[in-house]
């Protein structure tokens, strides 16, 4: 996946910039439509005013923290293709953050990753990338699923879904993660399905280096994505509190890991996903507290710390791969010469 001169100028001075400025355009159009945003408004500077607004400041820090461990995530899922530092990691991640956003699910994130790879070595990390990623979902629908098991008799009581969906959606969750689960241990199958489709020699190399990912690594990819996962739990509870959110912390561990399985089978754009996730947040969190504004607020502030942000910084980064391109051709130049 050697890209020529014309691709690098088109990635490094257009769709960079024009990324950053559609992006930017969305955001402000999304936050804008939100209703009640004024007396939202005023709630959030009342609170941010406050001596409780160090837990703001720890929420953004730990966005740090999330994106950080998924560098680590993805860093160690592609050492058997190429190795690359912490940094260079974290701006891969960053950088598909800000492509992941116009795309369904956030899948535009594999594109954003694989151009800090070396030439030749950028599609075989696709298929690596995508085993981190089934980590952290199989994390997702577990937690998911156990959340349905402890809210059941709050969710029942609501009418927010009737008793026989609710055990047709444990049975069938249980499944899919069984399902999931097995094919994540056993990858060496895919292998030899591949290798035994005709003319296979052509692309089998982009899941040959899938047989690196031993038990020992899928157990350290699946511990990343579980801590992550918690990081997630501690910025919800620090920022519900902020709001006035009175929430026990069983209460929102529980509640946002069923909304998190709700928005990961939920098809949909990340950067028009904060109306869908305040909807489901105030349906499962709503159980517990009658708070809508505090609701819908810790709901914009987790999707505006762990996701804006973050896009807008890798899609200033994109600015900089020629630099990454340039040394990529000197190293190549060497080897020539």
């Amino acid at each position: 996946m050697k890209l020529n001169r014309n691709s690098k100028i088109f990635i490094n001075y257009f769709l960079g910039p024009l990324l950053f400025i559609w992006l930017s355009w969305s955001i402000y159009r999304e936050i804008k439509s939100q209703p009640d945003i004024q007396s939202a408004w005023n709630e959030i500077r009342s609170a941010l005013g406050s001596s409780q607004s160090w837990k703001l400041a720890a929420v953004v820090l730990l966005m740090i923290v999330n994106w950080s461990v998924e560098a680590i995530k993805w860093k160690i899922s592609v050492s058997s293709v190429q190795r690359v530092s912490f940094f260079k990691a974290l701006k891969a991640v960053l950088s598909g953050v800000s492509f992941s956003v116009s795309t369904p699910n956030r899948v535009g994130e594999y594109l954003g990753r694989v151009l800090y790879m070396d030439d030749g070595n950028r599609l075989r990390t696709i298929s690596l990338t995508i085993v981190g990623s089934i980590s952290q979902l199989i994390i997702t629908i577990l937690m998911g699923v156990i959340g349905i098991i402890v809210l059941r008799q709050q969710i029942e009581s609501s009418n927010l879904i009737s008793g026989i969906w609710i055990r047709v959606l444990i049975y069938g969750t249980l499944a899919v993660l069984a399902v999931l689960t097995l094919f994540y241990f056993r990858l060496s199958w895919l292998i030899k399905w591949v290798d035994r489709l005709p003319g296979s020699n052509r692309f089998v190399y982009l899941v040959k280096a899938l047989e690196g990912f031993d038990a020992t690594l899928l157990l350290k990819l699946l511990s990343l994505s579980l801590l992550r996962f918690l990081v997630f739990m501690v910025q919800y509870y620090l920022l519900f509190d902020l709001f006035g959110v009175e929430l026990a912390w069983w209460q929102v561990f529980w509640s946002v890991s069923v909304s998190f399985l709700v928005m990961a089978v939920i098809p949909t754009f990340a950067i028009a996903e904060l109306g869908l996730r305040g909807r489901v947040a105030l349906s499962l969190v709503g159980l517990f507290s009658s708070n809508e504004i505090g609701i819908i607020f810790t709901t914009a502030g987790i999707w505006f710390i762990n996701l804006v942000i973050p896009a807008i910084a890798g899609s200033l980064l994109i600015l900089s791969i020629k630099k990454v391109y340039n040394t990529d051709n000197k190293a190549g130049d060497s080897k020539t010469n």
